[in-house]
């Protein structure tokens, strides 16, 4: 980045600050602040180590320093401006995920525009969702739309904020699916003897109302209503999509799920030794396709710096952005993040290489934002302010010499 191109940024971002109040988070007096400034160079100084006590009033440190990013720490402290960690005396924290478009299964970043990158960002978040509302009953949360790759949460619970470490990675591992067993999600239930023989018969069972039981319960239910929606032959082709489920078995777990619908409905998967092996392959499924892929470094740090809702992400120009649980579903991150300074003005810039923008578009060149579609060129160009600061930020483009 070439320093017109810094000194710009930097002028646009102190005009944002000033403009834009930005509520600092709960017991900010007791949490660490960081920030990386507009320094030149290809590489970045982060300044950390630092109180509310150091920096002031945060409105007034954003408009003074007008930082390229800005964090705060999940960490509560005694002496949150120590210079080191074992001197700042951890009270508690929050519990922070964080959810990265480009590195979620199935996404390329060299091939995803990066609007689909974020929607598909957006379906894992809801999937995380369900585990820290449905699961977890946590009622403390703030969604935050990251500016950048990704959206985080904070849960800020009471019964959360002294858990260690460990703790914590047995979260991650339950969102994620990891160490999942289909053996320990099903339940065995004794009903009674058989003919000549004194020991009980056992009922496998699925729970129906909630976890990784509930889930793949619902899942399994899907499946039989699919399978009874169809004709026969679609239905056995159906089954015979499932590893090592051949013609006689699709047609023996077809003939069980007919027979015992209200049973499978009521959690039973005893219903034929054929149904078991399906409900035990899609269970596979589901923990692939519902866990929640989060970055389990940033949950298990109890210091973590996290971005401060409200300001503005120096590697997109996009506002770091609160969002309601209500509003999640509307809400158009590449729209509804553009700074309302940068909106209604146009600014000359130079893009030095077209083949250099990553994930853009559909087309090379092509990107949208703020609700309309941009063709961007080589060279020397007018476009949008929002547009020309999103570019800058990510490296893309300078601003045009005058």
């Amino acid at each position: 980045m070439e320093e017109r191109t810094r000194a710009y940024l930097r002028g646009r971002f102190r005009d944002y600050y000033r403009r834009t109040a930005v509520s600092p988070p709960p017991d900010a007096n007791l949490r660490e602040w960081g920030f990386i400034p507009w320094t030149s160079g290809s590489g970045t100084t982060m300044v950390r180590h630092r109180s509310l006590l150091d920096i002031g009033a945060v409105d007034d440190f954003l408009a003074r320093k007008r930082p390229r990013h800005v964090y705060f720490s999940a960490g509560r402290y005694d002496d949150p401006g120590a210079g080191k960690m074992q001197q700042k005396g951890w009270r508690s924290s929050d519990l922070v995920f964080d959810l990265d478009a480009d590195h979620l299964p199935g996404v390329s970043p060299e091939e995803d525009s990066y609007e689909d990158m974020l929607a598909t960002c957006k379906e894992a978040l809801f999937r995380l969702l369900d585990f820290l509302e449905s699961d977890f009953a946590f009622e403390d949360m703030t969604i935050v739309f990251s500016g950048g790759r990704g959206y985080h949460v904070h849960v800020r619970d009471e019964g959360i904020r002294r858990l260690d470490r460990d703790d914590r990675r047995e979260i991650v591992d339950y969102v994620r699916g990891i160490d999942v067993e289909f053996e320990n999600l099903v339940e065995h239930e004794a009903v009674g003897g058989t003919a000549g023989r004194s020991s009980p018969a056992h009922k496998r069972s699925l729970i129906t109302d909630g976890g990784w039981s509930g889930r793949v319960h619902r899942r399994l239910v899907d499946l039989v209503d699919e399978l009874l929606a169809l004709p026969e032959d679609d239905a056995i082709d159906r089954l015979q999509e499932f590893e090592r489920i051949g013609e006689g078995k699709s047609t023996a777990a077809l003939t069980a799920a007919r027979n015992n619908y209200d049973e499978i409905v009521a959690g039973n998967i005893d219903v034929h030794p054929a149904f078991y092996q399906v409900a035990r392959l899609l269970t596979e499924d589901v923990i692939e396709t519902e866990s929640a892929p989060i970055d389990e470094p940033v949950t298990t740090d109890t210091n973590r710096l996290i971005r401060l809702p409200g300001s503005l992400h120096g590697g997109s120009g996009l506002v770091v952005s609160r969002i309601e649980r209500d509003a999640l579903d509307t809400f158009r991150p590449l729209d509804d993040a553009i700074p309302d300074p940068f909106v209604g003005q146009e600014i000359r810039i130079d893009v030095p290489d077209l083949d250099a923008l990553p994930g853009t578009g559909t087309d090379r060149g092509e990107i949208r934002l703020g609700g309309d579609s941009f063709t961007i060129t080589e060279g020397a160009q007018t476009v949008p302010e929002f547009v020309g600061v999103y570019l800058m930020a990510r490296g893309h483009a300078e601003k045009e010499k005058e």
